[in-house]
C-alpha cells in the first residue's frame, strides 16, 4: 500500500513566462503538474507584478491550456501521400527534405527557395530562420506575417523617425492627457492596453476615436471621427492644414530637431477642413476640434492598428500620422508618441530578428555592403548581395514558375493571406512546401511534409512586445511526442545539407549570438532579462537598462524627417456590380487564423461561426434579418455566412473577421499592394452581399470546394 501511495504523489511547479497571443506581453505563470503518469499543464495564472498585465489576463490568455493541448497536436513528422498524410520518422523526413532542396539548388539556384517564419515563434526561433535562409540557402527571400500587418510601420516610421517601432511604452497611456486611437480597436485584440485606456478615460484623459466604424471606444470617445475607408491621409492633412493655418504648430521642437517643415506646409495648404471633408465625409467642425485638442495637449499619444497600415497607401498612412506627431512635437516624452499596436505576440520580435527580405537582425541592411560583410565574417559564409522577395512575392514568383521549394512555420497564408484562390493554387504548385506546426492548419493540409513542433510552453527563449519588451519565455513542458523547436528542426535541415550554421545546443546560445550582432539588443543576456521583467530595446552601452521612450533627445536620422504624402483612392472601390466595401476585423474571443483560440471551448462558443456585420439600412434593403444566411461575393470568389445588423458599420460598409476558416474573409479580399511594403490592401475590397433562402445553412468553405470540383468533374 505504502508503495502505491508513493507512485500517486505528485509534486506542482510554478513557471513564469509570457501569454503567446497579442503582442501586448502579458506575464503568466503556467501551473505544472509531475506525477508518475507524467507532467501535464494543470493551470493558468496572471503575474502579479508584471508591469503590463498587473495581474491580469484577456479571456485568450486565460484559454492558453486549449492553445497547447496535445490530444490533437502532431506529433511525428508526416509525409504526404496519394491515400493521405502518413507518419514517417525524423530520419526519413530530413533524408527527403535535403534531397528536395538540393536539387532545387542544383537546378534554379537560392532564388528558387524561400522561408516563411512565425511571429507566434520566439526570437531565438525567428534568428534561426533567417539564418537558415542565408547561410544555409544562400538567399534573402525570407519573410513572415508582418508582411500584412506593420511593414509599412517599419518602412514608415524609418524613413521619419529612424526607427520603426513603438515609440513609448504601455504605462505612457495612463500618463497622458490625449489618446487618439487611428484605426484600431484595442478592447478586441489588445484587450489588457484597451484596459488601460478605460482606466485613463476614467480618470479624466480625453480620448479620440478615427475609425469607419463605431467601435467600443468611438462610443465613449470625446471625438469620433468617422472617416471613409481608405482616406487617413486626407484627414490628416486636414489636421495639419488646420494647425497650421492657427499656428497651433511646435515651433521650437520644428525648429530644433525636424526638416521639410516648408514643403509640408506648402502640400497641406489647400487641405484644410472643408475640403478634406469631401474626402473623408468627416464633418468640418470635428476636424477643427481634434485638430486643436491634439496640438494643444500638453501629452498626447497616437495608437494605431491595421486600419492605418493594410492599404495601398499604407507605408503613407504611416508617414502621414509621423508628420502629426512632429508638427505639434508631441514625441519624444512621456505620454506622447506614434505607438503601433502589433497584433501577434512576436511580431514585434520576427522583424528585429531579421526575418524581412531587405534586412538583417536589427533592421541593418542587406544593400549596405559592409553589413553584408558583417554577417558574412561572423557566419563563416558568403551571402546574397540583393534583397530577397516578401511572402506575396513569393507567391507570384511561384505562379510565373520562378520559385519552387518554400519552408513554413507557424503561419496559415491560406486562411490569412489575400486572395486565397492564388494562394492555394501557388501553394499547389510547388515543389516542395514544408510546414512545421502544433496542429494540422489549412496551409499544413497542403504540405509535402508535416513536422512537429514544440509550443511556447515546451521551450526557452524570448518573445518582444509592440513597445520593444523582450521578455523569458520558459520551458514548462516537454514537447509531445518528437515534436522539437523550430530552431531544431531548423538545424537538422541545415546538418542534412552538410551546414554547421545553426549547431546550437540551447536557445539561451542564440541569444548570446544575435545580441552580439544585432547592436539594438547588445546589451541584452537572459540573466539581464531574467533580473527584470524583460528589457525594451535599444539595450547597450549607452542604455543598460534598456529605453522605455524612444528619440527623447535625438532621432537616430539626426533630424526627423517631414515627408509630404497625398492621398490615394482604394484601389477597388464600390460599383454597380459590388456595391458594398468590405473591410476586415477582430474579434475580441478570437485570435488570427483561429488555429490556438477555436480550440478552446469556451472562446468557441462565444463566436462559433464567420459572421458579416453590415448596416441596418443595407440590411432592409436586401430584406436581411439577424442572423440570416447571406452569400458574399468579390472578384476573386465566394463565401458564405450568416449577417449581423450592426450600427457598428455605416451604410455602405460592411465587415468580416479573418478568423473563421469556414468563412474566409481572404477568399475575397484585395490583393493589391502597397508599392513600398507589397502591403496588400486587406482593409477594402468590392463586394456583393445576397440573401440566401431563408432556411438554408451558409456552406463551409470546403463544403463549395468540394462542390466546384464535383462541377469540374461533371463537366
Amino acid at each position: 500500500m505504502q508503495a502505491l501511495h508513493d507512485m500517486d504523489v505528485s509534486t506542482s511547479q510554478a513557471i513564469t513566462t509570457i501569454c503567446p497571443f497579442c503582442g501586448v506581453g502579458c506575464g503568466m505563470t503556467l501551473q505544472v503538474q509531475q506525477s508518475g503518469a507524467g507532467t501535464r499543464l494543470s493551470g493558468i495564472a496572471p503575474q502579479l507584478n508584471h508591469p503590463i498585465s498587473r495581474g491580469q489576463l484577456c479571456a485568450k490568455g486565460w484559454s492558453t491550456p486549449f492553445a497547447i493541448d496535445a490530444a490533437d497536436r502532431i506529433k511525428t513528422p508526416l509525409r504526404r501521400t496519394p491515400g493521405g498524410f502518413q507518419p514517417i520518422s525524423w530520419a526519413e523526413a530530413l533524408k527527403s527534405i535535403g534531397e528536395s532542396i538540393r536539387t532545387i539548388l542544383e537546378e534554379d539556384g537560392p532564388q528558387a527557395l524561400g522561408v516563411i517564419s512565425s511571429a507566434r515563434a520566439t526570437n531565438e526561433d525567428n534568428y534561426a530562420a533567417q539564418k537558415f535562409a542565408r547561410a544555409v540557402l544562400r538567399t534573402n527571400n525570407v519573410d513572415h506575417c508582418a508582411r500584412i500587418c506593420h511593414s509599412p510601420t517599419v518602412a514608415g516610421l524609418k524613413q521619419t523617425l529612424g526607427s520603426g517601432a513603438m515609440t513609448n511604452s504601455a504605462s505612457d497611456i495612463e500618463q497622458t492627457d490625449l489618446i487618439v486611437v487611428f484605426g484600431a480597436d484595442p478592447t478586441e485584440n489588445h484587450s489588457i492596453l484597451g484596459g488601460h485606456i478605460l482606466r485613463a478615460r476614467e480618470q479624466g484623459t480625453r480620448l479620440i476615436v478615427v475609425d469607419p466604424r463605431k467601435t467600443r471606444l468611438a462610443r465613449i470617445a470625446d471625438l469620433h471621427l468617422q472617416l471613409r475607408p481608405g482616406s487617413n491621409i486626407a484627414l490628416v492633412n486636414a489636421l495639419l492644414a488646420e494647425i497650421f493655418a492657427n499656428n497651433w504648430q511646435a515651433d521650437q521642437f520644428l525648429d530644433a530637431r525636424c526638416e521639410g517643415l516648408d514643403a509640408l506646409r506648402k502640400s497641406v495648404a489647400r487641405t484644410d477642413a472643408d475640403a478634406g471633408a469631401e474626402v473623408t465625409g468627416v464633418a468640418p467642425e470635428l476636424v477643427r476640434s481634434a485638430a486643436r485638442e491634439y496640438s494643444q495637449a500638453k501629452k498626447a499619444m497616437i495608437l494605431y492598428g491595421m486600419g492605418v497600415t493594410q492599404y495601398v497607401s499604407g507605408t503613407n498612412n504611416v508617414i502621414a500620422l509621423s508628420n502629426l506627431a512632429l508638427a505639434c512635437g508631441q514625441i519624444g516624452r512621456p505620454g506622447t508618441g506614434v505607438n503601433p499596436l502589433r497584433g501577434q505576440n512576436n511580431v514585434q520580435g520576427a522583424c528585429d530578428m531579421g526575418c524581412l527580405p531587405n534586412v538583417y537582425p536589427g533592421y541593418q541592411a542587406v544593400a549596405e555592403e559592409e553589413i553584408r560583410n558583417k554577417f558574412a565574417r561572423a557566419w563563416q559564409v558568403s551571402v546574397a548581395e540583393h534583397a530577397g522577395l516578401t511572402s506575396l512575392g513569393m507567391t507570384l514568383a511561384t505562379l510565373e514558375d520562378k520559385f519552387r521549394g518554400l519552408i513554413l512555420f507557424g503561419e496559415d497564408p491560406v486562411v490569412t493571406d489575400p486572395d486565397q484562390t492564388r494562394e492555394r493554387r501557388a501553394l499547389d504548385k510547388l515543389d516542395l512546401l514544408v510546414v512545421a506546426e502544433l496542429t494540422m492548419t489549412e496551409t499544413a493540409k497542403q504540405a509535402d511534409f508535416v513536422l512537429p513542433a514544440a509550443s511556447f510552453a515546451e521551450k526557452d527563449g524570448t518573445f518582444t512586445n509592440c513597445e520593444r519588451r523582450v521578455q523569458r519565455v520558459r520551458k514548462a513542458l516537454p514537447p509531445p511526442g518528437e515534436a522539437r523547436a523550430d530552431w531544431q528542426w531548423l538545424g537538422d535541415i541545415a546538418r542534412e545539407l552538410g551546414s554547421d550554421a545553426l549547431d546550437w545546443e540551447s536557445a539561451e546560445e542564440i541569444f548570446d549570438e544575435l545580441a552580439a550582432l544585432t547592436p539594438i539588443y547588445s546589451g541584452m543576456t537572459y540573466a539581464g532579462l531574467d533580473r527584470e521583467h524583460g528589457l525594451q530595446w535599444p539595450c547597450n552601452k549607452e542604455a543598460p537598462q534598456g529605453t522605455a521612450i524612444l528619440h527623447s533627445d535625438r532621432f537616430p536620422i539626426g533630424r526627423a524627417r517631414l515627408i509630404p504624402v497625398h492621398h490615394v483612392e482604394i484601389d477597388e472601390p464600390a460599383d454597380d456590380e459590388f456595391p458594398l466595401v468590405l473591410t476586415t476585423n477582430r474579434l475580441h474571443f478570437h485570435y488570427g487564423c483561429g488555429s490556438m483560440s477555436r480550440k478552446s471551448p469556451l472562446l468557441e462558443r462565444e463566436t462559433p461561426d464567420g459572421i458579416l456585420f453590415i448596416n441596418s439600412f443595407d440590411a432592409h434593403n436586401l430584406s436581411l434579418s439577424q442572423h440570416s444566411p447571406v452569400k458574399v461575393s468579390s472578384r476573386r470568389g465566394f463565401i458564405e455566412t450568416r449577417a449581423i445588423i450592426s450600427d457598428e458599420v455605416p451604410a455602405g460598409l460592411v465587415t468580416m473577421p479573418y478568423h473563421f476558416r469556414e468563412a474566409p474573409s481572404n477568399r475575397l479580399t484585395n490583393n493589391a499592394m502597397d508599392p513600398v511594403t507589397k502591403m496588400p490592401e486587406l482593409k477594402a475590397c468590392a463586394v456583393r452581399v445576397e440573401p440566401l433562402p431563408a432556411d438554408a445553412q451558409p456552406r463551409t468553405m470546403d463544403e463549395i470546394l468540394a462542390d466546384e470540383a464535383r462541377e469540374v468533374a461533371g463537366d
